[in-house]
């Protein structure tokens, strides 16, 4: 029997580092019920649109909620009950479609907010899909690999029938990665009739190409975030060759957008994750900062840059700001500390309401995360026709429709922005619950 490195639990997910001081951020608890503000959000598109009364009411709570209580086996032969959730917000356009995650943090409310978002960015990008998300309440970084796959697999076969290519589609997200959704795939594979395994690869997305993912996948939602940040800064003649980045979080979103921005020339000044801040005013190698955080989990103790405080970061003189940590990580108190131009929500929810006001207010363009991070599940949405097709896309081919998919997107909200005087999150919510609305008008409901 081998003996678990630190090197491969670090392979599995994202999260605190081993043996680091207890981190600074704000704990979810401190930033409100996530539910309450999403909903919020989407009330303020609702009475622009004059939402129908009765869909407003269909559309207020997920159609299902699964709490699922299940016990994994560890490596010392101990017992351990986990608890896993799967929220299914909206399937009118398609099947429920959202990521899993894994976190000490994760709960109900939190999950309900993310699958309402899910449902919203699916109608605004015109994807066939409706909006899930799941997950369990586990500290992956506290876990072995092969703990972390037993608890997978445990969960994948507690859901059973409630995920499916035609029902329910989970993706990665906080905690989890290609292996994760490798993992369910075939769980869920072996749990279906032995003649239909094969037909069942579109249970997941993001997946390793190697076992039925996409190419592209892996920087989807990076390169979604830098396609909504070139038309912003061709809107406003902006040059972004020699522009100042910070960027709040970096995983899979932060770090690609890195890399993807720095070879559009931006320097990027000033980077934060769970472990801590860093910041250097001639700029951060991007590619050697991925490596560092590959060893380490962290940005912290990076040698291209210097450790700052939270404070710090957030009033960096930058031009360009990217929130790509977990939600609500931006309050009023770090908006009036901002001092950029733009902000591109690489997370899902990073914005509270007040704060986005007061950037608002103060001539700060915010681009909302329901336009700015799709990248993602547009992928995803690739990935699931291919799976569905049994073809392999190139390369090429898969950025090239996400491109052409995120700038359509995007010029259609600009163009709503422009005819309604609303700021960007109202205009896209108000395009996505208007399509909702039309096909809720033209089936009704059964019986």
């Amino acid at each position: 029997m081998t003996t678990e490195t630190p090197k491969d639990k670090a392979s599995v997910g994202p999260s605190k580092p081993v043996g680091a001081a207890e981190s600074s951020e704000p704990s979810l608890k401190d930033r409100g019920n996530l539910f309450e503000i999403a909903m919020r959000q989407v009330d303020k598109a609702a009475d622009h649109v004059k939402l129908d009364a009765q869909i407003r009411q269909i559309l207020a709570q997920p159609k299902n909620e699964l709490i699922i209580n299940f016990p994994v086996r560890m490596d010392d032969g101990a017992y351990i009950m986990f608890k896993g959730y799967r929220v299914q917000h909206n399937n009118l356009f398609g099947p429920y479609k959202g990521g899993m995650r894994y976190h000490h943090e994760a709960n109900l409310d939190e999950m309900k907010a993310l699958a309402s978002w899910m449902t919203y960015k699916s109608a605004l990008h015109e994807i066939p899909f409706g909006g899930g998300k799941g997950g369990v309440k586990v500290d992956p970084g506290k876990l072995s690999r092969s703990e972390l796959e037993r608890v997978t697999r445990r969960f994948t076969h507690a859901l059973g029938n409630n995920i499916g290519p035609d029902w329910d589609i989970p993706a990665p997200d906080v905690g989890t990665n290609e292996q994760t959704m490798v993992w369910m795939m075939d769980t869920y594979m072996n749990v279906v009739g032995q003649n239909d395994k094969h037909s069942m690869r579109g249970v997941v997305t993001g997946k390793s190409v190697t076992s039925g993912g996409s190419y592209g996948r892996r920087e989807a939602t990076g390169q979604g975030v830098v396609h909504c940040v070139t038309e912003w800064a061709s809107d406003h003649g902006f040059n972004l060759d020699g522009c100042h980045v910070i960027i709040q979080g970096f995983g899979n979103v932060g770090s690609y957008a890195a890399r993807l921005l720095s070879q559009k020339g931006a320097v990027i000044v000033g980077v934060g994750d769970v472990g801590g801040y860093i910041a250097n005013p001639e700029g951060i190698n991007p590619h050697k900062l991925s490596e560092h955080v590959a060893k380490t989990r962290t940005v912290a103790g990076y040698r291209g840059a210097s450790k700052i405080g939270r404070e710090e970061f957030f009033g960096l003189e930058a031009d360009i700001f990217v929130p790509a940590a977990l939600e609500l990580e931006l309050g009023l108190k770090e908006a009036k500390a901002l001092r950029v131009k733009m902000v591109a929500e690489g997370a899902n929810g990073p914005t509270f309401p007040e704060a986005e006001e007061h950037l608002l207010a103060k001539g700060v363009s915010v681009i909302p995360d329901i336009l700015c991070n799709s990248g993602g599940v547009i992928v995803s949405y690739y990935e699931w026709l291919q799976n569905k097709r049994s073809e392999r896309w190139d390369h090429n081919e898969v950025l090239n429709r996400l491109e052409r998919r995120m700038k359509q997107t995007y010029a259609q909200v600009r163009q709503y922005v422009a005819t309604h005087h609303v700021d960007w999150r109202t205009a896209s919510y108000a395009l996505g619950l208007e399509r909702l609305q039309v096909a809720y008008r033209e089936r009704g409901i059964f019986p």
